[in-house]
């Protein structure tokens, strides 16, 4: 796990960029490593340099996914993991398995860390919980998912307080669509409402926002793991101009909260 620290209230985080597995976790998989980038979010780790304090996972989700409880965050049968059977024998040794959830709890640990300083800081902040999503399942030469429920960018809000909150989603969606351009589709829980991290971070922290944000993979061939270098970085110029929004949008509903009790810590 890498972590930047810089100014401002906004924190960005890839959870499902990495690709990495310990040997010992690679000894015991039956999916191959084609498979496993299939369902990982690549470029994610780039994109979130766009804030400057950002949060990177090398670890592969199908070592432990960070966006799961920790229960749940290693992968048991083909159910969890999209029909895909990760394990040549079930169950796990026991102790491969804690060790890969001890990554699950030092990650919620530093999390913790990073978001408490903004708290203490800038009273709040804004989490953007970066992933994409595979939208070509039927294989390389399949028509893609009918769009009228995959759109082109999914913010999850299910987590949140529209009440306290909905100001800051509807002008960072509004502001992500327009830096996009073509007509981008941006859209609200449709196919994601957003995963653990998400919720986790909008239960602790009252004066905190995070946005799981899902980028439909017309940016890459999800079956190669090629990525379009002209689509990425639209992407990024579209994110990057979405900070000072949110910024200002963090500080109006902040103002509005001052009477509400603070985060629990």
């Amino acid at each position: 796990m890498s972590i930047v620290h810089g100014d401002g209230p906004v924190v960005a985080v890839a959870l499902h960029a990495g690709h990495d597995v310990r040997d010992e976790v690679a000894a015991l998989m039956a999916v191959d490593s084609a498979a496993r980038l299939r369902e990982e979010d690549p470029v994610t780790d780039a994109w979130v340099r766009v804030a400057p304090t950002h949060v990177t996972v090398a670890r592969s989700r199908f070592e432990v996914d960070l966006n799961r409880p920790r229960a749940r965050a290693v992968y048991g049968d083909a159910e969890d993991a999209w029909g895909i059977q990760v394990w040549r024998e079930q169950p796990l040794p026991v102790d491969v398995a804690r060790r890969s959830r001890a990554e699950h709890r030092e990650f919620y640990a530093a999390m913790r860390s990073v978001l408490d300083a903004k708290v203490e800081e800038y009273g709040g902040f804004v989490l953007l919980d970066l992933h994409s999503y595979n939208h070509r399942r039927g294989g390389p030469d399949a028509p893609a998912a009918e769009s009228v429920e995959n759109p082109g960018v999914n913010v999850g809000t299910g987590t949140l307080s529209r009440r306290r909150w909905g100001s800051l989603v509807d002008g960072f969606m509004g502001d992500l669509a327009v830096g996009l351009g073509d007509g981008a589709d941006v859209r609200e829980n449709v196919k994601f409402r957003g995963g653990y991290l998400a919720r986790w971070a909008n239960d602790r922290y009252r004066t905190g926002c995070c946005l799981a944000i899902e980028f439909k993979k017309t940016y890459m061939d999800e079956w190669t793991g090629e990525p379009d270098p002209a689509a990425c970085a639209r992407i990024t110029q579209a994110l990057r101009g979405t900070i000072p929004l949110l910024e200002r949008a963090l500080d109006f509903s902040l103002e509005r909260l001052k009477d509400e009790v603070q985060p629990r810590l």
